[in-house]
Protein backbone atom coordinates (compact mmCIF):
# COMPACT_ATOMS: atom_id res chain seq x y z
CA UNK A 1 0.00 0.00 0.00
CA UNK A 2 2.89 2.30 0.85
CA UNK A 3 4.53 1.56 -2.53
CA UNK A 4 1.31 2.44 -4.36
CA UNK A 5 1.01 5.64 -2.35
CA UNK A 6 4.65 6.55 -3.03
CA UNK A 7 4.23 5.88 -6.75
CA UNK A 8 1.10 8.03 -6.81
CA UNK A 9 2.88 10.89 -5.03
CA UNK A 10 5.84 10.59 -7.41
CA UNK A 11 3.53 10.68 -10.46
CA UNK A 12 1.57 13.66 -9.12
CA UNK A 13 4.81 15.61 -8.64
CA UNK A 14 5.91 14.79 -12.18
CA UNK A 15 2.52 15.83 -13.58
CA UNK A 16 2.48 19.03 -11.54
CA UNK A 17 5.93 20.08 -12.71
CA UNK A 18 5.07 19.17 -16.29
CA UNK A 19 1.84 21.17 -16.28
CA UNK A 20 3.55 24.32 -15.01
CA UNK A 21 6.50 23.90 -17.38
CA UNK A 22 4.25 23.52 -20.41
CA UNK A 23 2.22 26.61 -19.55
CA UNK A 24 5.33 28.73 -18.95
CA UNK A 25 7.02 27.43 -22.10
CA UNK A 26 4.08 27.62 -24.50
CA UNK A 27 2.08 30.69 -23.50
CA UNK A 28 4.43 33.34 -25.01
CA UNK A 29 4.48 31.84 -28.51
CA UNK A 30 0.84 30.70 -28.34
CA UNK A 31 -0.35 34.23 -27.61
CA UNK A 32 2.17 36.21 -29.65
CA UNK A 33 2.37 34.13 -32.85
CA UNK A 34 -1.08 34.98 -34.22
CA UNK A 35 -0.84 38.63 -33.15
CA UNK A 36 2.61 39.18 -34.66
CA UNK A 37 1.51 37.77 -38.02
CA UNK A 38 -0.57 40.92 -38.45
CA UNK A 39 2.68 42.91 -38.70
CA UNK A 40 3.92 40.93 -41.70
CA UNK A 41 7.68 41.10 -42.30
CA UNK A 42 8.32 43.91 -39.83
CA UNK A 43 11.85 43.28 -38.56
CA UNK A 44 11.07 43.85 -34.89
CA UNK A 45 7.91 41.69 -35.01
CA UNK A 46 9.88 38.87 -36.65
CA UNK A 47 12.57 39.18 -33.96
CA UNK A 48 9.95 38.89 -31.20
CA UNK A 49 8.34 35.89 -32.91
CA UNK A 50 11.70 34.13 -33.30
CA UNK A 51 12.59 34.81 -29.67
CA UNK A 52 9.26 33.35 -28.56
CA UNK A 53 9.94 30.24 -30.66
CA UNK A 54 13.41 29.82 -29.14
CA UNK A 55 11.90 30.24 -25.68
CA UNK A 56 9.30 27.59 -26.55
CA UNK A 57 12.06 25.14 -27.51
CA UNK A 58 13.30 25.41 -23.93
CA UNK A 59 10.04 23.86 -22.68
CA UNK A 60 11.61 20.44 -21.92
CA UNK A 61 14.31 22.15 -19.87
CA UNK A 62 11.68 24.15 -17.96
CA UNK A 63 9.66 20.98 -17.35
CA UNK A 64 12.72 19.15 -16.01
CA UNK A 65 13.65 21.97 -13.64
CA UNK A 66 10.10 22.33 -12.34
CA UNK A 67 9.74 18.58 -11.84
CA UNK A 68 13.00 18.60 -9.88
CA UNK A 69 11.68 21.51 -7.80
CA UNK A 70 8.67 19.37 -6.84
CA UNK A 71 11.12 16.89 -5.28
CA UNK A 72 12.96 19.65 -3.34
CA UNK A 73 16.27 19.02 -5.10
CA UNK A 74 19.09 21.54 -4.73
CA UNK A 75 19.77 24.09 -7.51
CA UNK A 76 22.57 22.08 -9.13
CA UNK A 77 20.47 18.90 -9.18
CA UNK A 78 17.50 20.82 -10.58
CA UNK A 79 19.61 22.07 -13.48
CA UNK A 80 20.96 18.59 -14.14
CA UNK A 81 17.42 17.17 -14.34
CA UNK A 82 16.49 20.06 -16.64
CA UNK A 83 19.49 19.40 -18.88
CA UNK A 84 18.75 15.67 -19.05
CA UNK A 85 15.12 16.36 -19.93
CA UNK A 86 16.18 18.73 -22.69
CA UNK A 87 18.66 16.20 -24.10
CA UNK A 88 16.16 13.34 -24.04
CA UNK A 89 13.12 15.28 -25.25
CA UNK A 90 13.96 15.17 -28.95
CA UNK A 91 13.51 18.93 -29.29
CA UNK A 92 16.98 19.09 -30.87
CA UNK A 93 18.19 16.48 -33.37
CA UNK A 94 21.36 16.08 -35.38
CA UNK A 95 20.83 16.53 -39.11
CA UNK A 96 23.43 14.59 -41.07
CA UNK A 97 22.87 16.49 -44.32
CA UNK A 98 23.22 19.87 -42.68
CA UNK A 99 25.95 18.57 -40.33
CA UNK A 100 24.28 20.57 -37.58
CA UNK A 101 21.84 20.25 -34.72
CA UNK A 102 18.32 21.35 -35.66
CA UNK A 103 15.78 22.48 -33.07
CA UNK A 104 12.02 22.58 -33.52
CA UNK A 105 8.81 22.40 -31.48
CA UNK A 106 8.89 21.20 -27.89
CA UNK A 107 10.03 17.60 -28.29
CA UNK A 108 7.90 14.73 -27.00
CA UNK A 109 6.31 15.72 -23.68
CA UNK A 110 5.83 12.14 -22.47
CA UNK A 111 9.47 11.32 -23.21
CA UNK A 112 10.49 14.51 -21.42
CA UNK A 113 8.53 13.36 -18.36
CA UNK A 114 10.11 9.90 -18.51
CA UNK A 115 13.63 11.31 -18.84
CA UNK A 116 13.09 13.75 -15.96
CA UNK A 117 11.69 10.91 -13.81
CA UNK A 118 14.74 8.76 -14.52
CA UNK A 119 17.05 11.65 -13.64
CA UNK A 120 15.22 12.29 -10.35
CA UNK A 121 15.34 8.58 -9.46
CA UNK A 122 19.07 8.45 -10.20
CA UNK A 123 19.69 11.47 -7.96
CA UNK A 124 17.64 9.87 -5.18
CA UNK A 125 19.51 6.58 -5.64
CA UNK A 126 22.95 8.21 -5.60
CA UNK A 127 22.20 10.48 -2.66
CA UNK A 128 25.43 11.87 -1.16
CA UNK A 129 27.68 9.11 -2.52
CA UNK A 130 29.55 11.47 -4.87
CA UNK A 131 30.62 13.67 -1.98
CA UNK A 132 32.88 16.57 -2.91
CA UNK A 133 32.98 15.60 -6.61
CA UNK A 134 29.18 15.77 -7.01
CA UNK A 135 29.50 18.97 -9.06
CA UNK A 136 31.50 16.99 -11.64
CA UNK A 137 29.94 13.53 -11.54
CA UNK A 138 26.24 14.43 -11.19
CA UNK A 139 26.01 16.22 -14.57
CA UNK A 140 27.91 13.35 -16.23
CA UNK A 141 26.21 10.36 -14.62
CA UNK A 142 22.71 11.79 -14.17
CA UNK A 143 22.54 14.52 -16.81
CA UNK A 144 24.18 12.67 -19.70
CA UNK A 145 23.12 9.22 -18.44
CA UNK A 146 19.40 9.98 -18.11
CA UNK A 147 19.53 12.09 -21.27
CA UNK A 148 21.01 9.13 -23.16
CA UNK A 149 18.27 6.81 -21.92
CA UNK A 150 15.70 9.39 -23.05
CA UNK A 151 17.46 9.64 -26.40
CA UNK A 152 17.06 5.89 -27.01
CA UNK A 153 13.46 5.85 -25.70
CA UNK A 154 12.42 8.76 -27.88
CA UNK A 155 11.63 6.91 -31.17
CA UNK A 156 9.46 4.31 -29.42
CA UNK A 157 7.60 6.80 -27.22
CA UNK A 158 6.90 9.15 -30.13
CA UNK A 159 5.55 6.27 -32.22
CA UNK A 160 3.07 5.43 -29.44
CA UNK A 161 1.97 9.03 -28.80
CA UNK A 162 1.70 9.73 -32.53
CA UNK A 163 -0.48 6.63 -33.00
CA UNK A 164 -2.81 7.78 -30.19
CA UNK A 165 -3.08 11.28 -31.63
CA UNK A 166 -3.55 10.02 -35.19
CA UNK A 167 -6.29 7.65 -34.00
CA UNK A 168 -8.22 10.41 -32.23
CA UNK A 169 -7.80 12.79 -35.15
CA UNK A 170 -8.90 10.10 -37.65
CA UNK A 171 -12.02 9.26 -35.65
CA UNK A 172 -12.82 12.97 -35.39
CA UNK A 173 -12.69 13.32 -39.16
CA UNK A 174 -14.97 10.28 -39.60
CA UNK A 175 -17.50 11.24 -36.90
CA UNK A 176 -16.88 14.97 -36.27
CA UNK A 177 -19.95 15.80 -34.15
CA UNK A 178 -19.82 12.68 -31.97
CA UNK A 179 -16.05 12.86 -31.41
CA UNK A 180 -16.06 16.63 -30.92
CA UNK A 181 -18.64 16.19 -28.15
CA UNK A 182 -16.65 13.39 -26.49
CA UNK A 183 -13.38 15.31 -26.59
CA UNK A 184 -15.03 18.55 -25.46
CA UNK A 185 -16.67 16.81 -22.48
CA UNK A 186 -13.44 15.05 -21.52
CA UNK A 187 -11.40 18.26 -21.50
CA UNK A 188 -14.21 20.18 -19.79
CA UNK A 189 -13.90 17.84 -16.80
CA UNK A 190 -10.11 17.42 -16.91
CA UNK A 191 -9.58 21.18 -16.55
CA UNK A 192 -11.07 21.07 -13.03
CA UNK A 193 -9.20 17.88 -12.10
CA UNK A 194 -5.56 17.47 -11.01
CA UNK A 195 -4.63 16.49 -14.59
CA UNK A 196 -3.28 19.09 -17.01
CA UNK A 197 -5.27 19.60 -20.22
CA UNK A 198 -2.26 21.32 -21.76
CA UNK A 199 -0.02 18.34 -20.98
CA UNK A 200 -2.54 15.89 -22.48
CA UNK A 201 -3.07 17.95 -25.62
CA UNK A 202 0.68 18.17 -26.18
CA UNK A 203 1.41 14.59 -25.18
CA UNK A 204 -1.01 12.93 -27.59
CA UNK A 205 -0.57 15.65 -30.23
CA UNK A 206 -4.22 16.60 -30.73
CA UNK A 207 -4.62 18.53 -33.96
CA UNK A 208 -7.26 19.99 -36.24
CA UNK A 209 -10.86 19.58 -35.10
CA UNK A 210 -9.75 17.36 -32.20
CA UNK A 211 -7.66 20.21 -30.79
CA UNK A 212 -10.48 22.68 -31.44
CA UNK A 213 -12.94 20.48 -29.55
CA UNK A 214 -10.52 20.08 -26.64
CA UNK A 215 -9.99 23.83 -26.38
CA UNK A 216 -13.75 24.40 -26.61
CA UNK A 217 -14.31 22.01 -23.70
CA UNK A 218 -11.89 24.04 -21.58
CA UNK A 219 -13.63 27.24 -22.68
CA UNK A 220 -17.04 25.81 -21.80
CA UNK A 221 -15.94 25.03 -18.24
CA UNK A 222 -14.39 28.48 -17.87
CA UNK A 223 -17.64 30.18 -18.88
CA UNK A 224 -19.81 27.93 -16.68
CA UNK A 225 -17.63 28.68 -13.66
CA UNK A 226 -17.59 32.42 -14.37
CA UNK A 227 -21.37 32.59 -14.91
CA UNK A 228 -22.11 30.69 -11.70
CA UNK A 229 -19.36 32.33 -9.63
CA UNK A 230 -20.28 35.92 -10.51
CA UNK A 231 -22.79 36.51 -7.67
CA UNK A 232 -21.52 33.78 -5.36
CA UNK A 233 -17.83 34.58 -4.91
CA UNK A 234 -15.72 37.68 -4.50
CA UNK A 235 -14.86 39.38 -7.77
CA UNK A 236 -11.20 38.36 -7.40
CA UNK A 237 -12.16 34.67 -7.48
CA UNK A 238 -14.29 35.10 -10.60
CA UNK A 239 -11.59 37.12 -12.37
CA UNK A 240 -8.97 34.50 -11.47
CA UNK A 241 -11.18 31.78 -12.98
CA UNK A 242 -11.69 33.86 -16.14
CA UNK A 243 -7.93 34.29 -16.46
CA UNK A 244 -7.31 30.55 -16.29
CA UNK A 245 -7.41 29.40 -12.66
CA UNK A 246 -10.21 26.85 -13.19
CA UNK A 247 -8.38 24.24 -11.11
CA UNK A 248 -9.03 26.30 -7.99
CA UNK A 249 -12.55 24.83 -8.18
CA UNK A 250 -11.30 21.24 -7.77
CA UNK A 251 -12.51 21.03 -4.15
CA UNK A 252 -15.99 21.99 -5.34
CA UNK A 253 -15.95 19.22 -7.94
CA UNK A 254 -14.94 16.57 -5.41
CA UNK A 255 -17.36 17.82 -2.74
CA UNK A 256 -20.33 18.39 -5.06
CA UNK A 257 -19.96 16.32 -8.28
CA UNK A 258 -23.30 17.77 -9.43
CA UNK A 259 -21.16 20.58 -10.85
CA UNK A 260 -20.50 18.21 -13.77
CA UNK A 261 -24.09 18.58 -15.03
CA UNK A 262 -23.91 22.23 -16.19
CA UNK A 263 -20.30 21.76 -17.26
CA UNK A 264 -21.08 18.76 -19.48
CA UNK A 265 -24.27 20.32 -20.85
CA UNK A 266 -22.37 23.44 -21.90
CA UNK A 267 -19.49 21.37 -23.31
CA UNK A 268 -21.90 19.32 -25.45
CA UNK A 269 -23.69 22.36 -26.89
CA UNK A 270 -20.40 24.23 -27.43
CA UNK A 271 -18.88 21.26 -29.28
CA UNK A 272 -21.51 21.30 -32.03
CA UNK A 273 -20.19 24.48 -33.75
CA UNK A 274 -16.70 22.92 -33.63
CA UNK A 275 -17.88 20.15 -35.94
CA UNK A 276 -20.19 22.32 -38.04
CA UNK A 277 -17.63 25.07 -38.71
CA UNK A 278 -14.51 22.82 -38.61
CA UNK A 279 -13.00 24.83 -35.78
CA UNK A 280 -9.40 23.72 -35.62
CA UNK A 281 -6.47 24.05 -33.26
CA UNK A 282 -2.98 22.78 -32.59
CA UNK A 283 -1.44 20.56 -29.90
CA UNK A 284 -0.28 23.76 -28.20
CA UNK A 285 -3.76 25.35 -28.17
CA UNK A 286 -5.77 22.23 -27.26
CA UNK A 287 -5.55 22.63 -23.50
CA UNK A 288 -5.78 26.41 -23.14
CA UNK A 289 -9.32 27.23 -24.25
CA UNK A 290 -9.99 30.94 -23.70
CA UNK A 291 -6.89 31.46 -21.54
CA UNK A 292 -4.75 34.04 -23.29
CA UNK A 293 -7.35 33.78 -26.09
CA UNK A 294 -5.15 30.95 -27.35
CA UNK A 295 -8.03 28.78 -28.60
CA UNK A 296 -9.78 31.54 -30.58
CA UNK A 297 -6.49 32.77 -32.04
CA UNK A 298 -5.58 29.24 -33.18
CA UNK A 299 -8.97 28.82 -34.87
CA UNK A 300 -8.57 32.20 -36.61
CA UNK A 301 -5.15 31.17 -37.81
CA UNK A 302 -6.75 28.01 -39.22
CA UNK A 303 -9.16 30.13 -41.27
CA UNK A 304 -12.21 30.80 -39.05
CA UNK A 305 -13.58 34.31 -39.63
CA UNK A 306 -14.08 36.76 -36.78
CA UNK A 307 -17.89 36.50 -36.81
CA UNK A 308 -17.81 32.72 -36.35
CA UNK A 309 -15.09 33.13 -33.71
CA UNK A 310 -17.36 35.36 -31.63
CA UNK A 311 -20.37 33.09 -32.14
CA UNK A 312 -18.53 29.84 -31.44
CA UNK A 313 -16.22 30.88 -28.61
CA UNK A 314 -18.46 33.35 -26.76
CA UNK A 315 -22.13 33.50 -27.75
CA UNK A 316 -22.86 29.75 -27.87
CA UNK A 317 -20.99 28.79 -24.64
CA UNK A 318 -22.40 31.76 -22.71
CA UNK A 319 -25.95 31.01 -23.88
CA UNK A 320 -25.51 27.31 -23.00
CA UNK A 321 -24.05 28.16 -19.59
CA UNK A 322 -26.90 30.52 -18.75
CA UNK A 323 -29.48 27.99 -19.94
CA UNK A 324 -27.89 25.20 -17.89
CA UNK A 325 -27.86 27.44 -14.82
CA UNK A 326 -31.54 28.32 -15.22
CA UNK A 327 -32.69 24.74 -15.91
CA UNK A 328 -30.59 23.07 -13.20
CA UNK A 329 -31.22 25.62 -10.45
CA UNK A 330 -34.61 27.15 -11.17
CA UNK A 331 -36.57 24.42 -12.96
CA UNK A 332 -35.09 21.09 -11.83
CA UNK A 333 -33.90 22.40 -8.43
CA UNK A 334 -30.83 20.14 -8.67
CA UNK A 335 -28.68 22.40 -6.51
CA UNK A 336 -28.27 25.79 -4.91
CA UNK A 337 -25.63 27.78 -6.78
CA UNK A 338 -24.21 29.18 -3.55
CA UNK A 339 -23.66 25.71 -2.16
CA UNK A 340 -22.09 24.26 -5.32
CA UNK A 341 -20.00 27.14 -6.68
CA UNK A 342 -18.89 28.92 -3.49
CA UNK A 343 -15.06 28.89 -3.56
CA UNK A 344 -13.77 26.57 -0.83
CA UNK A 345 -10.18 27.84 -0.73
Amino acid sequence: MKDKSSAKIFLNKVLSGTATGIIVGLIPNAVLAAILKMFGDNTFAVAIANTALIFQMATPLLIGVLIAQQFKLNPMQMLVVGGASFAGSGVIKFDGKAAAFIGAGTGDIINTMLTASIAVLLIQLIGDKFGSVAIVLTPIVVGVGAGLIGFYLYPYVTDITKAIGDGINAFTNLQPIFMAILISCAFALIIISPISTVAIGMAIQLNGISAGAAAMGVAATTIVLVVNSWKVNKSGVTIAIALGAMKMMMPNLFRRPIIMVPVLFTAIISAIPVALFSISGTPASAGFGLVGIVGPLASMEAGLNIVLVLISWLLVPIAAALLSQFVCEKILHMYDRTDVFKFLG
